[in-house]
């Protein structure tokens, strides 16, 4: 019996193994790798870039024509001179309580009016969602002012709640969360009442172990946004011991610190590291949760 020709090796104890050509054609194939490697280009290219000029030695040149990619002897020269002259261990502190209050306001308002936006049961539920998706509508910059004389009337000025403040909650957070709880079956909810759950015990032992993903999502977004805020400190903090890290490395550039290119890419790579990290350790609940968040936002 003769055996035809088909896509797929078997071998004894092991998998299927598909062909290259059951990926498509190999036109559509060079083509697709070679728009992958442009976006992986565009988007690690510019840190890849910051990693390797921070590590040339004070001969290397970084911009130029005598500039090269690779340092040819590679230092930790720069890193070294940046946490000698900033304080940058007390900007890190600093940035950390920005973030942990952000990360918790975030988190208690963000599941509680996603769990109310999710309950049919009281009126104006729709208005409220309506003026939600408004407000982002608008950008940070038309209320940036109304905001900054609120916080001076409140006396926060030149304090780290006067930048936690104005983003305690957002609402695409809120948004976020309404729709993982939308996606819990209500039959589910109807067997815990009947079993006696009140409504704190449904939310607490329901809806929040089902909404995991979406948690980390918001976890996520307000961490890196949080710690890469750079425009409203630098409006809302005058002192540098109340610096939070974006802000402080900015001075790198600063004429006082010589404007050595080094130190400045340095400094850039030292505040992405966290948001890297975080990012590599929880991507898998992340991209769980922007799925299952997003089926009916």
């Amino acid at each position: 019996m003769t055996t035809s020709v088909v896509d797929v090796v078997e071998t004894k104890g092991r998998r299927l193994m598909p062909r290259w050509r059951d990926y498509g054609r190999p036109r559509e194939l060079v083509v697709r790798y070679l728009l992958l490697l442009l976006v992986l280009g565009l988007t690690v290219g510019p840190l890849l870039w910051q990693l390797l000029a921070s590590l040339k030695g004070v001969s290397e040149d970084v911009f130029g024509t005598d500039a090269t990619l690779l340092p040819h002897h590679p230092t930790l020269r720069a890193y070294r001179t940046v946490f000698d002259q900033v304080p940058v261990w007390s900007y890190i502190r600093n940035s950390l309580i920005v973030v942990a209050l952000s990360v918790t306001s975030q988190l208690v308002f963000s599941t509680t009016a996603g769990y109310m936006l999710s309950k049919p049961a009281w009126k104006g539920r729709k208005a409220v969602w309506v003026v939600l998706v408004a407000s982002m509508m608008f950008p940070f910059e038309s209320i940036m002012v109304s905001l900054f004389i609120s916080i001076r009337d409140l006396g926060l000025v030149d304090n780290l709640a006067g930048v936690w403040l104005p983003g305690f909650v957002g609402a695409i957070n809120v948004l976020l969360m309404r729709g993982a709880f939308l996606a819990v079956p209500r039959e589910i909810e109807d067997s815990a009442m009947l079993d006696g759950a009140n409504e704190w015990q449904r939310f607490r032992y329901l809806y929040l172990p089902s909404a995991w993903g979406a948690i980390m999502v918001v976890v996520i977004n307000t961490f890196i946004s949080a710690w890469d805020d750079f425009l409203w400190p630098l409006i809302v903090l005058r002192s540098e011991s109340n610096m939070t890290l974006t802000l402080g490395l900015s001075r790198l550039q600063s004429s006082s610190f010589g404007y050595d290119q080094r130190m400045v890419m340095a400094g850039s790579v030292i505040s992405v590291v966290p948001v890297l990290v975080l990012f590599v350790i929880t991507q898998r609940w992340f991209y769980k949760g922007v799925s299952s968040g997003a089926v009916k936002l």
